[in-house]
């Protein structure tokens, strides 16, 4: 047996080694992609002076909605009204703009502006508002690019232009992106300036980022009752600033364009792959378009789900517009010029517009693939097969060709296969560090391996088995791709299980199974309470089908769920020296928690309202729902406080358990998950709970059943309320409870409470379940001692003096267990991270489970299973 000093060294050196191995491999995993310095010069594309194609306008207005989904301006069910009435007249020529995985602002913002495809690290800075290592000051963009022509820009909206464009705006006026309880002033923000400067004439670039589009998906979905109001303010912006391009002389040469970053998917996330979140509305505007003789329905009929007009990629937005405005095409572009627009030039301009696109993107490829300059240099066809020969052949015969249709339809030929082997060509990853990250983790694992090999873990050898079984094929589950899509299939499967061991294990005892049929009910209607994943995103399920359909219903399970929580910490509370101290400490989280939920309800999700609650919702939502989240949290930390500080040290002259101290302290916790949770997700939160009674009414034999117990549970928790491993169900709707003001810190902290509150919830209780074993195991002690008649004070046995089965040993079982599980999961996921480095999903499915196995081992397991249970073992001593 290790001494427990070893054992504390040997614990705190794993997970030090489990840390670091996960940031080394995300190091390595995650590399900027390299880029071509400086700004590219008319010089670089065109030979002996030749003068580039003539620019067809002189200023631009870039309009950005966020999450401007394709078919909240193409469909039949849009506000985009008047839009759709310039797309009929001929001025307005439509696409639908696909963006790549991450569909996250930043990136996008890149994309549209370099012509580049950002790496997938772009996912994580989107997050970091006061990050600037992102900025694209030394990066080329047409931004940039007017800059150096002498003309002046201007921006109003999200701040992130603020931090990749630094010093490059002459007036600017940012406001915080990921603040998405606010629908309106994020928004008017933006609109307050427009008028005014679409009257001023020292401006050549006006960008407008509007954000209220996107906070309304994050909050109530694409559904939304805000959705077609906003969408119609939108329009309103769209129609202000066309009628002026129209009226005013100084604007008859801009160009209009409204583009989405990105669209969001039924839930009205994005970050992922799928069609809504990949689709992006993208229209240019100006009456001298009408020259094109386009001829474009609007409402429209789409191609397939998302997909209205001619779909492009949306890297080609940065080539045509530089172009349009007589601008060098960015260095690093790997876009394509949108052929839509070359009737504006003449014959000769037409094939010098798409040489010069051409010749942009030889330079890519001569910098990504040397052998491709000495076969430009052979001057001929070569005969051969590879894809470097055939593309330097299509060059050849396009330069050589004296028929300018022939040459167009060459060098676009030439450009298309340079995107398509630029987009596809892997990054450039760093395997030596991700193999010692591997290594490193290995060696965390052995450390924790240790504890079952030496020191031994108390339990029955089946229980041994199931946990190696558990973390073993979870583990390998890893190495598929359609596995870690619909990962919440294998935990829901693993749950059911369980919940069969535990019926056989009562019916062995001779107790009628009750305990564990109610369980396993219980697990099946939380398996189907929301749908997630990939395959079944959006099916029908409890929430949607039902729950939005019955609000009384709701509400009802809504009131139990609180009630439990009043009567819960109304019991815990009181003490022998008072009894009103219960009721009336118990009474004020609850409330104020209840009726929080209810204001919030009457904001943004009415249609959750029953007719007879609207009066009472929209009483208290004329509170502001900052401060009575501020109020819910006060009482919650202020009843917290009065625990630690009188309660739990005795100053009231209690003398209470290890199991009552913590017992309140769950319940305050269960307010504040309910807090953060969505509104239908609470009468979940209230099942869980349920389940930690009749767990506990079980009286588990050993620590490992209980272990397995808490790894299982927090993994379904995590998936039934609605989380995947896709960024696009991270849950921000709860991220700015109680917050006046952007803070990364505060709204960090809110954000992982609020997409980790089950598994958090299940942490906490399953301490709760060791405290209680723990409390049988000393009273099975005390009643062998008092058999013992040797009258020898020295042999009497308790959990006090004793190493085993001692608050400190539990505790370090606990994590040991913990750890090992974590530990395999995470060296199993790196692994199959750099085996399928090649893969065509590794930015759709294996970087994102990458970023969520980061937070469940740095952040849930490190903070909240070893912190959580840490405090508890402090608190019990």
């Amino acid at each position: 047996m290790v001494q427990p000093s070893l054992r504390w060294l040997r614990l705190a050196a794993g997970n030090l080694l489990l840390v670091l191995a996960v940031l080394v491999f995300a190091k390595a995993f995650f590399p900027y992609k390299p880029f071509l310095q400086g700004l590219a010069q008319h010089a670089d594309y065109h030979d002996n002076g030749e003068t580039p194609a003539p620019a067809q306008f002189e200023k631009v207005v870039f309009m950005l909605v966020d999450a401007l989904r394709s078919d909240f301006v193409f469909g039949e069910h849009s506000g985009f009204e008047y839009t759709q009435s310039l797309i009929r007249s001929g001025v307005a020529i439509p696409f639908t703009a696909h963006a790549t995985s991450p569909t996250i602002t930043m990136p996008k913002i890149k994309a549209l502006t370099t012509g580049s495809i950002p790496g997938f690290l772009d996912l994580i800075l989107n997050f970091a508002e006061s990050d600037t290592t992102s900025t694209l000051a030394t990066q080329d963009n047409w931004l940039a690019q007017i800059k150096q022509s002498g003309r002046k820009l201007i921006m109003f909206g999200d701040d992130t232009w603020l931090k990749l464009f630094p010093g490059i705006f002459e007036r600017t006026d940012g406001t915080v992106s990921f603040f998405v309880s606010d629908f309106t002033e994020v928004d008017n923000n933006v609109t307050r300036h427009v008028a005014p400067e679409l009257k001023q004439l020292d401006w050549d670039t006006m960008i407008l980022h509007y954000l209220g589009l996107d906070h309304i998906g994050h909050k109530t979905g694409p559904r939304s009752q805000h959705m077609i109001p906003k969408q119609r303010e939108m329009d309103g912006i769209v129609k202000q600033v066309y009628q002026a391009m129209e009226t005013e002389e100084h604007l008859k040469d801009t160009l209009f364009v409204l583009v989405g970053d990105h669209g969001m998917n039924d839930g009205g996330g994005h970050g992922g792959s799928s069609s809504g979140e990949t689709s992006a509305a993208l229209v240019f505007m100006s009456p001298k378009l009408r020259a094109l003789e386009s001829a474009y329905t609007a409402p429209a009929v789409p191609k397939d789900e998302f997909t209205y007009y001619r779909r492009i990629e949306q890297s080609d937005v940065a080539p045509t517009l530089t172009t349009l405005l007589g601008l060098p095409i960015p260095k690093n572009n790997l876009g394509l010029f949108i052929q839509d627009f070359l009737p504006l030039w003449d014959v000769d301009d037409q094939v010098k517009i798409l040489n010069t696109n051409g010749r942009e993107l030889s330079r890519l490829i001569s910098a990504s693939y040397s052998d491709f300059d000495r076969l430009l240099g052979e001057g001929k066809c070569n005969g051969k097969a590879g894809q470097l020969d055939k593309l330097a052949c299509i060059w050849h015969s396009a330069v050589l060709s004296s028929k300018p249709l022939e040459q167009m339809k060459l060098f676009s030929t030439f450009s298309s296969e340079c995107q398509d082997i630029l987009t596809s060509a892997a990054t450039n990853y760093d395997t030596d560090s991700m193999l010692i990250a591997i290594i490193i983790g290995s060696v965390a694992l052995a450390l924790f391996t240790t504890t079952w090999a030496v020191d031994g873990v108390p339990g029955l050898t089946l229980y041994k088995l199931l946990f190696w079984a558990l973390s073993l094929s979870y583990s390998g589950m890893m190495i598929a791709s359609s596995y870690v899509e619909e990962e919440q299939q294998y935990w829901y499967w693993a749950a059911s299980g369980w919940g069969i061991i535990l019926l056989i294990r009562e019916l062995q005892r001779g107790e009628s199974g009750a305990k564990s049929i109610i369980i396993l009910l219980l697990l099946r209607l939380t398996r189907r309470w929301n749908q997630t994943g990939q395959k079944h995103a959006g099916a029908p399920d409890i929430t949607n089908s039902f729950l939005t359909q019955h609000p009384t219903f709701l509400w009802t399970l809504v009131f139990f769920a609180y009630t439990d929580m009043f009567f819960r910490l109304k019991r815990n509370l009181e003490t022998k020296h008072s009894a009103f101290v219960g009721p009336v400490m118990s009474i004020s989280p609850v409330v104020a928690s209840m009726l929080f939920k209810l204001s919030m309800a009457a904001l943004d999700t009415r249609e959750l309202i029953p007719a007879y609650l609207m009066d009472l919702a929209d009483g208290f939502a004329g509170v502001s729902v900052v401060t009575q989240a501020q109020l819910v949290f006060s009482i919650i930390l202020l009843i917290g406080t009065y625990l630690v500080l009188v309660r739990n040290s005795g100053m009231d002259g209690t003398k209470i358990s290890a199991i009552k101290k913590l017992q309140p302290f769950h319940d305050l916790l269960t307010i504040f998950i309910a807090t953060q949770s969505r509104l239908t997700n609470i009468p979940l939160i209230w099942f869980f709970n349920v389940m930690l009674l009749l767990l506990d009414d079980m009286k588990f034999d050993s620590l490992l059943q209980i272990i397995l117990t808490i790894i299982t549970m927090q993994h379904v928790s995590f998936f039934a309320l609605g989380n995947s491993n896709a960024i696009s169900s991270v849950d921000l709707s709860n991220a700015y409870n109680g917050v006046s003001g952007f803070n990364v810190g505060v709204v960090g902290i809110l954000t992982f409470l609020s997409n980790w509150a089950g598994p958090v919830l299940w942490t906490s209780g399953g301490v709760g379940l060791m405290c209680s074993w723990m409390g049988r195991e000393k009273r099975k002690k005390e009643q062998a001692n008092l058999k013992k008649d040797d009258g020898d004070d020295n042999t009497t046995l308790s959990s006090s003096s004793s190493p085993e089965g001692t608050l400190t040993d539990t505790y370090l079982k606990f994590a040991e267990v913990m750890s090992t599980f974590r530990a395999v999961a995470m060296v199993a996921v790196m692994g199959a991270c750099m085996v399928l480095r090649m893969h065509l999903f590794v930015w759709t499915v294996f970087s994102p489970k990458y970023l969520f196995a980061m937070a469940w081992t740095v952040v849930h397991h490190l903070v909240v299973d070893l912190g959580l249970a840490a405090v508890v073992h402090y608190m019990g001593r």
